[in-house]
């Protein structure tokens, strides 16, 4: 016979299940780098908008904004900084909308809520080159 090793069958039993240990495993593949910073999110569809990054890896961002593209949007992720002699630097990458975040919460006794959006990142795209119809797509 198969032992269940599932903890709710095993407290019927009358054997004590064993804690898991959520805390101390971090399932990220993706060191985290936890800073505050405004972008540019682009879509053809819904233009352009600022935005405030946050929780930026190699494999993607968090982004709070206004709306929440629809999930499966590709959007483009714009990085810039403005040098003192009137130049911008940026970076721009394109990537996919994976999730959608709501957040309610209160300060000062007044209610407040807040939106983001899971971005993953597909490509960077060099300001240099042309950029093909078909991979805006």
């Amino acid at each position: 016979m198969l032992e269940d090793s599932r903890p709710h069958l095993h407290a019927q039993r009358g054997i004590p299940a064993e804690p898991l240990d959520v805390g101390s495993r971090e399932k990220r593949l993706h060191m985290r780098f936890d800073k505050a910073f405004l972008v540019v999110i682009g879509s053809e569809l819904y233009g352009e908008t600022t935005a405030i990054a946050r929780n930026i890896s190699a494999g993607g961002i968090l982004v709070e904004m206004s709306y929440a593209p629809p999930l499966g949007t590709v959007v483009t992720v714009h990085f810039q900084h403005a040098r003192g002699d009137d130049l911008m630097d940026e970076i721009v990458a394109r990537a996919e909308v994976k999730h959608h975040h709501y957040l309610n919460f209160s300060g000062s006794g007044e209610a407040a809520s807040s939106r983001a959006i899971g971005l993953r990142f597909l490509e960077f795209v060099d300001l240099g080159d042309p950029v093909s119809p078909e991979r805006l797509h």
